[in-house]
């Protein structure tokens, strides 16, 4: 067992604030961080990372869709890969914390073993998948797609909010879309995919404690409404004869928020936009998001059957035209027993006290889950803010948090 104090606390903080000065604004703690995937600071805090990763003795490679692996060579080079890792970009004003906790802690146990001299069977990759968010393009887990398997090339012909395809952005950072197989990984190759990560909930700070055992991820499934009524003059057009747009979108918000309750699942509108946008026209258009979230499938498609019969059966009322897109549906995944157990065991043999529990946020866990073992570490968030510029995690806590990814990596890897 790595003793606690090996890890060089200083070297993991200051990594991370120094990840965190790139795409933040003037002031971090009211304008957060900003790396939407593959723009300019996205693309500077790639290059930090593989400049770390690279000090720390690991041999670097980037894959055809991106992802950063920087490798630890185990004693039997033919053994399968225990990995490890999160990812860097964020979301619009977010915080220091969210993956890349899971990164640079990754890249510092890795320090911290080559460190203490451990020989290990198995080799480590730690890898800084490409864009978990999805913020830019309206759909994330690309990275741990194209390695699982999963990535579509209908992809690539998203565009962001400046009509540039993903394709396109793809070209700007130097790589071929066309090449995305290229980054698929046998199961065979891999034992494990152990990630830490920030709670970005309150469970463990109201258990007063510093990490979490989680035993399953909720799975997300994205939609974008747009709703179409008519634009009539606000003054001389009478209630009943109104085609409002966002009254329809009202009450389709209300009832997002009735089915989730009714199925113990979460659902959340959080992003909304009304036109034409003038205080005296009746809107005529309203486009939203739909983010709805379970651990348990079928319950989740009940809870999407539901919304979706809500907008057409609120549309029809209220003679409004209506078109549903899903943007992204990723099934709920349960942790490997046996990785949990390791994480529970690393826990008890350092006396960090730990709780078992749900995660609630998507990870790139998701998908990797589909090519491996897979289990994930939580860290105390304070206040429970996540992609916020106010999320904090302490120092103490990202040391314990890496410790204990430590003593896992090490469990996995003999």
């Amino acid at each position: 067992m790595i003793a606690i104090h090996q890890i060089n606390q200083q070297r993991l903080w200051e990594t991370l604030m120094k990840l965190g000065e790139i795409g933040a604004g003037s002031n971090v703690t009211e304008e957060g961080v900003t790396r939407l995937s593959l723009s300019l600071e996205d693309l500077k805090a790639r290059q930090y990372v593989i400049d770390v990763m690279k000090e720390s003795g690991l041999e670097v490679r980037v894959d055809s869709v991106g992802n950063i692996i920087g490798k630890l060579e185990g004693m039997n080079p033919d053994a399968p890969i225990v990995m490890t890792g999160s990812h860097v970009d964020t979301v619009l004003h977010g915080g220091l914390f969210d993956g890349a906790l899971g990164v640079l802690g990754a890249v510092e146990a890795i320090r911290s073993i080559k460190e203490s001299g451990v020989e290990l069977t198995h080799s480590i990759e730690v890898v800084s998948f490409t864009d978990e968010e999805g913020t830019r393009f309206g759909t994330g887990y690309i990275g741990s797609k194209g390695m699982s398997g999963y990535l579509d090339e209908k992809t690539f012909l998203l565009k962001d909010a400046n009509g540039i395809t993903y394709g396109e952005a793809f070209e700007q950072a130097g790589f071929d879309p066309s090449l995305y197989k290229q980054a698929i990984r046998q199961s065979k190759e891999l034992k494990a995919y152990v990630e830490m990560h920030i709670e970005q909930g309150k469970v463990l700070e109201e258990h007063e404690l510093a990490v979490g055992v989680v035993t399953d991820i909720q799975g997300p499934v994205w939609l974008e409404v747009t709703l179409t009524g008519h634009p009539d003059h606000a003054g001389a057009t009478p209630m009943n004869m109104r085609k409002d747009a966002s009254l329809a979108m009202a009450e389709i918000m209300l009832e997002v928020e009735r089915l989730a309750i009714k199925y113990k699942g979460v659902g959340t509108v959080g992003k909304m936009k009304v036109e034409p946008g003038g205080v005296n026209i009746i809107p005529g258009k309203a486009a939203f998001s739909i983010d709805l979230r379970h651990v348990d499938k079928e319950l989740r498609t009940k809870m999407v059957n539901g919304v979706t019969n809500a907008i057409r059966d609120i549309s029809d009322k209220r003679l409004i035209e209506s078109e549903i897109d899903i943007k992204k549906a990723v099934d709920p995944a349960t942790c490997s027993n046996e990785i949990v157990e390791v994480i529970e065991k690393s826990c008890e043999e350092l006396q960090v006290p730990t709780m078992k529990l749900q995660c609630g946020a998507g990870h790139d866990s998701l998908m990797m889950t589909n090519i491996t073992n897979m289990g994930m570490i939580f860290v105390r968030s304070k206040d429970g803010i996540s992609h916020n510029p106010k999320e904090w995690t302490e120092k103490e806590d990202c040391v314990v948090g890496t410790q204990v990814l430590i003593n896992t990596l090490v469990k996995l890897a003999k």
